[in-house]
């Protein structure tokens, strides 16, 4: 019975993981946040779908002016934003053993048992936010969201809006958290 609450509790965590990406901002303290008024895009990212990347830019665009911050033309821009999507490959191993619990706590006892392995290869997927500011052209703020890649769209519609909500929670840096 131990065991099974134990796994019920296990799924629920990663379950709860797959749901909830990694989220990392950075900044420049020396940018004047305060004084950034308009953007543009200067690299919008590549999706697999342009689908996905039309939700990403439409994201990020309604997080930058419900602060107030307007979409202009690349020329008369405060800031400029970079984005980029990459993927990547990694696996995780699983080894189980099952077999007689012969032999108590110590190194005593014997018995026939096996172990069952198994490698799952899965994505990850990153999305990169860079701000430059385009009178200094010096980068002043980057948001990473990394997450695995679901293989449902909706999944995938869910963690990508999570993930810009995480990462523009509390922009501009120094203010309080968005509610």
């Amino acid at each position: 019975m131990k065991q099974l609450a134990l796994g019920m509790l296990l799924a629920t965590m990663l379950g709860g993981c797959a749901t909830s990406p990694t989220v990392t901002t950075d900044h420049d303290p020396a940018a004047q946040f305060g004084s950034y008024q308009t953007y543009a895009w200067l690299k919008k990212p590549e999706a697999n779908s342009p689908l996905i990347q039309q939700r990403i830019v439409s994201a990020v665009d309604a997080k930058l002016q419900a602060r107030g911050w307007r979409q202009a033309a690349e020329s008369s821009a405060d800031v400029v934003l970079v984005a980029n999507v990459a993927t990547t490959q990694k696996q995780s191993i699983d080894t189980f053993y099952n077999g007689p619990a012969w032999g108590g706590w110590g190194w005593g006892g014997m018995g026939m048992g096996s172990a069952s392995t198994t490698v799952r290869t899965y994505d990850v997927g990153t999305l990169i936010v860079d701000m430059f500011d385009t009178k200094t052209k010096q980068a002043v703020w980057r948001g990473t969201a990394s997450a695995t890649v679901p293989s449902s769209v909706e999944k995938a519609n869910t963690l990508v809006q999570a993930g810009v909500d995480k990462m523009f929670a509390t922009f501009p840096p120094g203010s309080a958290p968005a509610k």
